[in-house]
Parts: structure tokens; sequence; C-alpha cells
């Protein structure tokens, strides 16, 4: 299989002030183990809404959602798309202590975990997704996300 990363990104809120592409497929292709195709989109607040509202039935503006439309495997690439809201993204990581960029890596490698089928559903999931999550983004440079 190939390990072609073939990534889309959507500005629908606007660039200023957030992650170019670059940047968006490094995280991306760190934390991808095959090929894929991937859309990121960048969305307002009131699109993550209402995005989680008609998939999750939670009807607040979340970090990142994930659509997985193939998981990758069987000879065929990982197909899906990861939705971040900056607004969300902005306050949590000012709530956390994090820089922006330091949270955007963070999300964009869970949001392609989940892609690749890890949830962290129970305890041990939960567990072996963090451990993942950590190893991806120190190979990248970044602290512990969980810290």
């Amino acid at each position: 299989m190939s390990r072609r990363l073939n990534l889309s990104v959507q500005y629908a809120t606007g660039k200023a002030g957030l992650p170019v592409r670059a940047r968006f497929f490094c995280w991306a292709r760190a934390a991808l183990t095959g090929g894929g195709e991937v859309t990121i989109r960048l969305v307002t607040p009131e699109e993550g809404q209402t995005l989680n509202r008609e998939y999750r039935d939670k009807d607040y503006a979340t970090n990142v959602l994930s659509f997985p439309y193939h998981p990758g495997g069987d000879g065929e690439p990982l197909r899906g798309d990861l939705v971040l809201c900056p607004a969300v993204i902005a306050r949590e990581a000012e709530e956390q202590g994090k820089t922006p960029e330091r949270h955007y890596a963070h999300l964009v490698v869970h949001g392609m975990l989940h892609l690749q089928g890890q949830d962290h559903e129970n305890d041990a999931a939960a567990d072996a997704m963090e451990q993942c999550e950590r190893e991806i983004l120190a190979a990248l440079g970044y602290p512990d996300p969980y810290a």
C-alpha cells in the first residue's frame, strides 16, 4: 500500500492566525500508518455545533470531529475528514496553558488515530490511544499532551 497522503485543507473561517497546510500535513502524516486521502476543514463554532449535533447528538461546538469513510488496510488507503473548530481550540489552548500550535498538533494526531479506527470508549482503549498520541507527538518534538 502506498504511504502517500493526499491532504486538502479547507479554511471555512479564513486563514488568519491558523496553521498553514504544511503544518497540518506534517501532523497528519506522522499519525498515518499507510496512505490516505484526508480533508481537514476548519469551521466556525456554528458549523461545528451543527455537525456535532447532527452526527453525535451533542449540541455544542467541539474541538475536533472525525468522519472516517475507510479506515485503511486491505490494500486500500485511509479516507476521511477531520473538522477542527479554531475558536474552541484557541479557548482550550489558553485554558490549558498550551500554545495553539501544540494543541492543533495534538488534535490532528488524535483525529487521525480516530480515522484509523482507534477510540477511547473504555479505559484500556483510551490508555492505548493516549500512549500512541504521546509517542507520535514526542517524535514531532511536542511534550506530553496529557501532562
